[in-house]
């Protein structure tokens, strides 16, 4: 006998039953309706690219993580985020584009990472990305995390904060420490604070050669806090005379500003000096948005600033602002917390269950109620109603369309709330109405059951 083999897949990778599959789906749905709403276009990348295009700006931790093999002659890696791949797109496309170019991806990326709890190798990404031709206003600094900040809230998120920093004013607190060339490690090292602590911070610091005094200036620096004017009266009160210093700290305020503006709620952003993001490519505002009652999840979206990540590719100044919604972690955090709600394994408005063997009418009723925009599913199968009615139960359907002899003689149409178990009967010519009436009367089905 042939040995059979065992149907696993590899550590890292997400799949789901048919009833947490929807929910997930819905999750995507709500990410895409909110950023259409803001007027952002769908956009998509190959997930392999060239080696030489998409590790043109990589760098960091993310480089080491990055699938990449050869197919003949050819250097191929995995896309590792939708960032570097989209502004590919944009210097490629620069001519046929309208600037300020606004995009959304909803797509998988792949990091050989260690598999963990809420650390995936494959995993979706949902960007946003605006991208402008020489000049892009810092107010588009604002607009990104306040979209963000309505797709948390339709999730069903509530108790969240946006933390947000500037790169720029990084740059100049290091310049001013003498520490410019070392700037770029620091900066890895510190966005590492919240999960190695400080200590391992300043081991890691005088690893890289910096001496003791800076260290504690680092760590003290990081650790200023409080609202955003008392956090910006505090680095004010540093006395730093540096350009790039000084410009971080307006962008901050502007930003800060224009949220207020948006709608966004205080107590849902704040300044945070230890945010300083991994990636290489951010030269400007920096965001990471946790959950305030899941600390231990980490980041569930992020973002930021790239003046010229598309330098690689063109002479034309190409610059950008974005944040991503992890997904595939968001959703894993919240099963895993509890915290999903499930209704169902099925996508189906209404189940037909024909009573007897004829299939004309029971199509026919099914055509109708399909031509109505109603999800439509037949049941074929010798069985008995009882089994028929076990196998709505399991998944979940809201309605089933009872069909025997007698609706078939009447041309009429059974059918069952099988949340209530009500049970009415119609004409065929109105059944379509009096079912479109009924689903649209339901609750939409949530996402979050609490948070």
């Amino acid at each position: 006998m042939k040995k059979k083999i065992t149907p696993k897949i590899m550590p890292g990778f997400m799949e789901l039953l048919p009833a947490k599959q929807l929910v997930f789906e819905r999750m995507k749905q709500i990410v895409q309706e909110a950023y259409e709403s803001y007027g952002f276009v769908p956009l998509d990348t190959p997930i392999l690219e060239l080696s030489e295009v998409l590790l043109a700006k990589a760098g960091g931790e993310t480089e080491k993580q990055i699938y990449r093999f050869t197919k003949g002659d050819t250097d191929i890696s995995m896309r590792f985020d939708l960032t570097v791949p989209f502004s590919r797109f944009v210097a490629k496309n620069q001519n046929d584009l309208a600037f300020p170019f606004r995009r959304y991806c909803i797509g998988k990326v792949y990091r050989g990472e260690r598999p963990q709890k809420g650390r995936f190798r494959e995993f979706y990404q949902a960007d946003i990305d605006i991208i402008g031709s020489e000049k892009l206003s810092v107010v588009y600094d604002a607009e990104i995390p306040s979209i963000m900040y309505q797709v948390l809230t339709k999730l069903g998120l509530k108790r969240f904060h946006i933390r947000m920093n500037n790169r720029k004013l990084l740059r100049g607190f290091y310049q001013s420490l003498g520490l410019e060339e070392q700037s770029a490690d620091i900066l890895r090292l510190v966005d590492k604070i919240d999960k190695i602590g400080s200590e391992n911070v300043r081991l890691g610091l005088l690893d890289l050669k910096v001496p003791e005094t800076a260290c504690q200036q680092i760590l003290s620096f990081v650790e200023i806090g409080g609202t955003v004017d008392e956090v910006l009266a505090q680095l004010a009160d540093l006395g730093i005379e540096n350009e790039s210093f000084k410009t971080g700290c307006e962008e901050l305020k502007t930003v800060s500003d224009a949220l207020t503006a948006l709608g966004v709620p205080q107590t849902h952003y704040k300044i945070d000096l230890k945010i300083t993001r991994g990636l290489d490519y951010y030269t400007g505002t920096v965001y990471e948005t946790t959950v305030d009652d899941y600390p231990t999840w980490g980041a569930i979206c992020s973002g930021g600033r790239y003046d010229n990540l598309a330098e690689n590719y063109t002479d034309r100044k190409l610059p950008g602002i974005g944040m991503s919604i992890g997904l595939t972690r968001l959703f894993d955090l919240l099963d895993d917390a509890g915290l999903i709600y499930t209704n169902g394994q099925t996508p189906t408005d209404v189940l037909v269950l024909p009573m007897g063997d004829g299939v004309a009418y029971p199509l026919m009723v099914a055509k109708t109620l399909r031509e109505a925009g109603i999800k439509t599913e037949v049941y074929f199968g010798d069985v008995k109603f009882k089994n028929k009615m076990v196998y709505a139960n399991k998944t979940g359907v809201p309605y089933v369309v009872i069909l025997g002899e007698d609706e078939e003689k009447s041309k009429v149409v059974s059918f069952k709330n099988m949340t209530t178990g009500e049970q009415e009967t119609v004409p065929l010519s109105e059944v379509a109405k009096r079912l479109n009436d009924c689903l649209s009367a339901r609750p939409v089905s949530p996402v979050i059951t609490q948070v």
